[in-house]
């Protein structure tokens, strides 16, 4: 787990390392004596140490710290630091990243081919996971991002056609889903998957144009649909609002080429022609 690494402010060091240069200076302006050339080389050696440890860190990154292989925690808070010297210091980006997937082609919950994109929005949150939980973290969250994204397309079928499943479009809930699943995945490397959106759906080439006509078909039926369900209800208030103000008075023969008329009007899809009747409904 990450741990803070021990660290003192830079320019304290600065101080000390001045310190350290101005006694040095002062041994050698001495007597060329043996004590005062050890002093001198110890003075140089402590000088050296204390150069290592320098290390400044940015906003938003943050600094791993080894000794000689050993994690001995990581430096978060910006601005110049001294920390254990002859360690190694590798920087690591704690920014928020945007990685977009390529558009794969897999088959939906229904087998139907289908071209699929999204973009994950994530950042590292555990350095020693980050660094030390994975080879590379970068690369981890593509390879996993695409994963997760094929898993989804082959869970959802990309419509529902009122079945009452959800699909692949239905954006909110496709989402929440592949966050949830993405941030189990990459939790090993570290690192919180804040947001991810489908960017790309649509089916494949190979059965576009099949599944458009499927799709306009499915619409004429439903608009046709609507338009009688609404037409027998102006026929059955026509034929209400008849009786109820006594205008005519109609038997069950009369009511039935009036309600054939009536849809025939409402229904078309064309201008209806009228068609007067010199004569009578019996002859």
């Amino acid at each position: 787990m990450e741990r803070r690494a021990f660290r003192v402010n830079g320019f304290v060091m600065v101080l000390v390392l001045l310190v350290l240069v101005a006694a040095g200076a002062g041994l050698g302006a001495g007597l060329e004596e043996g004590p005062a050339s050890a002093g001198i080389v110890v003075l140089a050696l402590a000088a050296a140490l204390i150069m290592s440890g320098f290390v400044v860190v940015n906003p938003n990154e943050a600094r791993v710290i080894q000794f000689f292989g050993r994690y001995v925690g990581t430096i978060a808070e910006a601005g110049f630091h001294w920390t254990v010297p002859l360690s190694k210091k590798r920087s690591l980006s704690r920014r928020v990243r945007n990685f977009e997937t390529d558009r794969l082609k897999v088959s939906d919950a229904d087998g139907n081919p289908v071209e699929i994109a999204a973009v994950v929005v994530w950042r590292v949150v555990d350095t020693f996971k980050a660094s030390f939980g994975v080879d590379d973290h970068i690369s981890y969250v593509a390879v996993q991002s695409e994963a997760a994204v094929r898993h989804l397309a082959t869970s959802y079928p990309y419509e529902s056609h009122g079945d009452g499943r959800s699909s692949l479009r239905a954006g909110n809930v496709v989402s929440e889903e592949l966050t949830t699943e993405l941030g189990e995945r990459v939790a090993l490397a570290g690192v919180e998957v804040l947001e991810s959106r489908i960017t790309h759906l649509a089916y494949a080439p190979e059965i576009a144009q099949a599944m458009l006509a499927r799709q306009q078909a499915s619409a004429i039926v439903g608009a046709r649909f609507k338009i009688v369900e609404g037409a027998v209800g102006m026929v059955q208030s026509a034929l209400e609002r008849l009786a109820e103000l006594d205008v005519v008075e109609l038997d069950e023969e009369r009511k039935a080429q009036m309600v054939a008329n009536l849809l025939v009007v409402l229904c078309g899809d064309r201008n209806v022609q009228p068609v007067v009747n010199t004569g009578t409904l019996y002859a």
